[in-house]
């Protein structure tokens, strides 16, 4: 990798050199390395663009990476990345793609994602997305994920993007077995002319499973962001979605947060709210030596924490 390839690196993974443990780096459409171990296999698809991880029943404590990184203007690529967490383990995914674009055209990743998640299998998944450079081209990603939880299985899917993206569409759905549970935490900042739409939808098909989806974003200059969100209960469970949304300048933001009851001892419950940083809040912090722009830096990454 070279240095540009080495920063993104570090920016989706903070890692600052070649992770421990099962990997796999792709970098401008082509393997940059790597790893197996004796529970986790990683192999490649031969139908199409992509890897499967197969991860052993009864793993414990073992981490896999799979960052992308795009320092090539004008390449778009399109990967399927399949996930078989086998029954008992408990792993850490991380994942995320980061794209550097110096030149004229536009720089597009889409990555769709599913996992298989077998009976009381555990995942934590970190994704997070990152553009830079000074070129006239747009970075674009537009990730989807798709999870398929068995029998008390537990997921959390962290995910963030704070900056430097200029279009993004992402897309995650979810159908849970009984007893299993899902939490999802979405980060995200635009700024200027970006634009962010988030697509979450959740079938709880199983007797006493949950969800529990949780937005926090920031808009900013003219940028734009669309949050839907829709869980369905379909069997005695518990879901609850939350958009939490700090808007400024010229940004706009919408939010639509669905709940379908279609079981008696559904127990669904969905919260929104958009609004600008209080006055107080500002006051507060400036009176303390803050100028107003470091007190607006300092509640947005508080907020976004």
């Amino acid at each position: 990798m070279n240095d540009i390839q080495k920063n993104l690196l570090k920016q989706v993974t903070e890692l600052h050199e070649v992770p421990t443990g099962a990997y796999n780096i792709r970098a401008n459409g082509e393997s940059a390395g790597r790893r197996t171990t004796a529970n986790i296999d990683i192999v490649t698809k031969t139908d199409k663009p992509g890897i499967d991880i197969i991860i052993k029943p009864g793993t414990k404590n073992e981490s896999v990476h799979i960052p992308v990184l795009l320092s090539e203007s004008g390449l778009k690529e399109l990967i399927y990345n399949d996930f078989y967490i086998g029954e008992d383990a408990d792993v850490t995914i991380v994942a995320g793609c980061g794209i550097h674009n110096g030149g004229d055209a536009d720089a597009e990743h889409s990555g769709i994602h599913r996992f298989v998640l077998g009976k009381g299998a555990k995942v934590h998944y970190v994704e997070k997305h990152y553009g830079e450079g000074d070129g006239n081209g747009q970075r674009l990603m537009n990730p989807t994920t798709v999870i398929e939880q068995a029998e008390d299985s537990h997921m959390e899917l962290d995910t963030t993007q704070i900056k430097g993206v200029d279009s993004t569409k992402r897309v995650t759905t979810a159908r849970l077995a009984a007893g299993a549970s899902l939490v999802i935490r979405e980060k995200l900042m635009t700024h200027g002319k970006q634009y962010a739409e988030t697509d979450f939808t959740v079938d709880m098909d199983g007797e006493d499973c949950s969800a529990n989806v949780i937005s926090r974003s920031v808009a900013r200059d003219e940028s734009h962001q669309i949050f839907r969100s829709a869980i369905n209960g379909n069997n005695r469970c518990a879901g609850h979605t939350e958009c939490d949304a700090i808007i400024m300048d010229k940004a706009t933001v919408v939010a639509i947060p669905e709940i379908t009851a279609n079981h008696i001892d559904a127990s669904l419950i969905h919260e929104a709210a958009i609004g600008k940083i209080a006055g107080e809040q500002l006051i507060k912090l400036m009176t303390l030596g803050l100028t107003e722009a470091e007190a607006e830096a300092q509640i947005v990454n508080g907020f976004l924490k």
